[in-house]
């Protein structure tokens, strides 16, 4: 380990009046942010989970019967200002309440969100009550959350990186546990109880990170502006870049902004059309041994995740339960129900007489991939391997456009036309690809919030963020207008067609990248 690396974190961190304790290798901060992040994705993969199929699914079975095409569009919409709003968010963090504040607002508005979709048994209005309660909740907690990630390390450090992909294991654990248990209750057991149980643990996320604030020394504070102490600090923290600098590294950040899109428009398809595909054309209901393999790899992809991150918490709870005592008690409590409700699913599926998959099930596959490889990836860029940005960018481009050529290829027996539930094809082909899109994430996703972090100015990061948001809000409506297509391209030439127009996207735009990456890293300025 590079001692200078971990003096040097420890230096920045004094200076913020942030506590300098480490769990594994990282200030303890980072993780009471894994967590907060962990319950906020749970939340949001849990009801976005259930979203489309709900939409969808006969009024007969408590759905309200929509379109293929209608659904597409409302997710469309949803998904595009929940990444839009943060732009807004950003800038209010910037210049009124600060990071920590905002967190906070956008964590309860969340949990009236969901509390409010619970009750859509009674009042259809509720259900889009809570989605525009969700968009808001959302758009003051992602920029700025992400913001307090890159602010717990020196610009410099070799860990900043790595730290983003720890940062992202818990925005993936989130999102794995929020998609098999709101995912189950909601098919399984009623719709109402899977968007209900996504509140609960956004209002525990809430309560865990309101009780570690102190944790965080100054970082996420109300701005303080023409103090001498503020001036001091910035001047040592990072003295101002010369223009010609900023322009450039803010350049680069355009470009990777650019080049998300087109990711995105691909990996976002997982709520969208390849959930159309896993419930009209995957085979889901098992017999035999093909049930009771199921089985048991379901409750292994249950109970590992759980293993993983009860272990960073015991390791953060070791740290800081002495003076952090509620902090951790109300992680515990919500991790602990967790738990009881992962064992009572797998209970349920051993004692049940008929194994039929459910199609949020596919969308866990993505998360459980994180959990399992994140650590890996940490440990490649920060020992082993790490390329320039644009290079990982282009690796992640790369690797989801290789997925959809998979789901092309599995969609092959499908004929032109066919209808829904005619003809089923293997699941084997959606768990590939959710390997392939998980491995093309890990190269890009945390990587491009890191270098958000580390090349945009300081008093800007904010609004940049919201920006780097706002990218992913274009892709989403993009990608829900191509998922909404997956009707119109299987009748007019095939199923495979469809999926291979999505793969030729992000591929060539990755090897353009590659061709661009010896300017980029010129553009940077050192930073890599």
């Amino acid at each position: 380990m590079d001692q200078s690396n971990d003096l040097g974190l420890s230096n920045h961190l004094q200076k913020q009046g942030a506590d300098t304790r480490t769990v594994l290798g990282h200030p303890a901060a980072l993780f009471v942010l894994f967590f907060t992040e962990m319950w906020e994705r749970f939340s949001y993969y849990g009801m976005r989970a259930l979203l489309v199929v709900f939409l969808v699914s006969e009024i007969t079975k408590g759905g309200w019967g929509w379109t293929n095409a209608e659904a597409m569009s409302l997710y469309g919409w949803y998904t595009m200002l929940v990444y839009a709003t943060p732009l807004i968010g950003g800038m209010i963090a910037d210049k009124l309440t600060g990071f920590k504040k905002a967190i906070l607002i956008g964590a309860l508005l969340m949990t009236l969100g969901h509390a409010s979709m619970a009750l859509e048994g009674f009042d259809k209005n509720f259900f889009f009550i809570g989605l525009a309660l969700m968009i808001l909740g959302n758009g003051m907690f992602k920029p700025n959350i992400s913001s307090m990630v890159g602010q717990l390390y020196p610009d410099t450090s070799s860990k900043k990186d790595a730290g983003y992909t720890i940062f992202y294991m818990g925005i993936n654990a989130g999102a794995f546990l929020g998609s098999l248990l709101c995912g189950y209750l909601g098919e399984k057991i009623g719709w109402h109880y899977g968007f209900g149980l996504a509140g609960v643990f956004m209002f525990f996320g809430m309560l865990q990170f309101y009780f570690g604030q102190k944790i965080f020394g100054v970082i996420g504070n109300k701005p303080v502006k023409n103090t001498e102490t503020a001036i001091k600090e910035t001047k040592e923290e990072e003295p101002e870049a010369p223009a010609n600098v900023v322009r450039d590294r803010l350049f680069v950040v355009g470009v990777l902004m650019v080049a998300s899109i087109f990711f995105f428009l691909a990996f976002e398809q997982a709520g969208g059309s390849l959930s159309i595909f896993a419930k009209d054309y995957t085979q889901r209901v098992l017999e035999g041994t093909a049930a009771t393999s199921f089985k048991w790899i379901d409750a292994a992809l249950t109970i590992f995740p759980i293993l993983v991150v009860t272990f960073v918490l015991f390791s953060l709870a070791k740290k800081i339960f002495s003076q952090y005592p509620l902090t951790i008690l109300f992680t515990l409590l919500s991790f602990a129900s967790i738990a009881v409700l992962g064992f009572w699913k797998v209970y349920r599926e051993f004692t049940s007489l008929e194994t039929e998959v459910t199609v949020s099930w596919f969308q866990i596959l993505n998360a459980f991939f994180i959990v399992s490889f994140a650590s890996l990836f940490s440990k490649l860029w920060e020992k082993y391997w790490n390329p320039s940005g644009p290079v990982k960018f282009a690796m992640g481009l790369f690797l989801v456009g290789i997925s959809f050529l998979v789901v092309a290829y599995g969609a092959s027996p499908i004929p032109q036309g066919a209808e829904a539930g005619i003809v089923r094809v293997s699941m084997i082909w959606l768990i590939l690809a959710y390997f392939f899109q998980t491995m093309g994430e890990l190269c890009l996703s945390p990587v491009g919030l890191s270098y958000v972090s580390k090349l945009s100015p300081k008093r800007l990061i904010g609004l940049i963020f919201g920006l780097w948001f706002m990218a992913s809000a274009i892709s989403n409506m993009i990608a829900a207008q191509m998922g909404g297509m997956i009707d119109t391209i299987s009748q007019k030439y095939s199923m495979s067609i469809f999926f291979l127009i999505i793969a030729v996207l992000p591929i060539t735009v990755g090897l353009i990248l590659l061709l661009m990456n010896p300017m980029l890293k010129k553009k940077m300025h050192g930073i890599n």
